[in-house]
């Protein structure tokens, strides 16, 4: 009898009459490539045109938990060594007092302290953001473009694009606001995989 009641249950379970328990996936750690990932901010110049930067990656992390998004977290760290406008002359004047100050402040940092999960691999990540040592919360809108086996390196990969907005006099980097926008517009792409064994720093 036991047998035949096995045999039932197996078999409700086989038909989806009866919900297996759910796998439960550990948070999964990824290294951002720095080859693959970029930060642009664009803003507005005199009225005329709409030029944009890049901000290049010193390191970031994601964790990722596909169970539970909510757990997940973001931390990037962008050294202004790596400020890029397409402009050397202009790369330098960012880096100068009244802009970036890249001497006194090198580092632009994001710690996310929360992920929302919005549905349809959507998400709102709210984070610190620290610009000319200034700290102000910022929230990124972020998409979930892939996750899974890269066919080129083989190793688990991620990939995100997101948004943001903020204005860059709250960050102390005002000079000439309001004929040089104060609002700006950040878009970013990037990927990241799980560092192989022995590859982990």
């Amino acid at each position: 009898m036991r047998t035949f009641k096995l045999l039932i249950f197996a078999g409700l379970m086989g038909a989806g009459l009866i919900p297996a328990s759910p796998v439960q996936a550990a948070p999964v750690s990824y290294r951002l490539d720095p080859n693959h990932t970029m930060v642009l901010f664009s803003w507005n110049h005199f009225g005329f045109s709409n030029p944009s930067a890049d901000l290049g990656l010193g390191k970031g992390t994601i964790v990722f938990d596909q169970q539970h998004p909510a757990r997940s977290s973001v931390d990037v760290t962008l050294p202004l060594a790596k400020l890029d406008t397409f402009v050397p002359a202009l790369d330098q004047r960012l880096k100068e007092a009244d802009f970036f100050d890249a001497a006194k402040y090198p580092l632009v940092t994001f710690k996310s302290t929360r992920v929302q999960p919005l549905g349809h691999d959507k998400f709102n990540v709210t984070g610190e953001l620290t610009v000319h040592g200034v700290t102000h919360q910022v929230v990124l809108h972020a998409i979930l473009n892939k996750i899974g086996l890269h066919p080129m390196t083989k190793a688990q990969s991620i990939g995100f694009d997101a948004t943001a907005s903020l204005k860059r006099s709250e960050f102390g980097v005002a000079a000439y606001v309001p004929h040089v926008s104060d609002e700006i517009t950040i878009r970013i792409t990037t990927e990241g995989s799980v560092p192989k064994a022995g590859n982990a720093r």
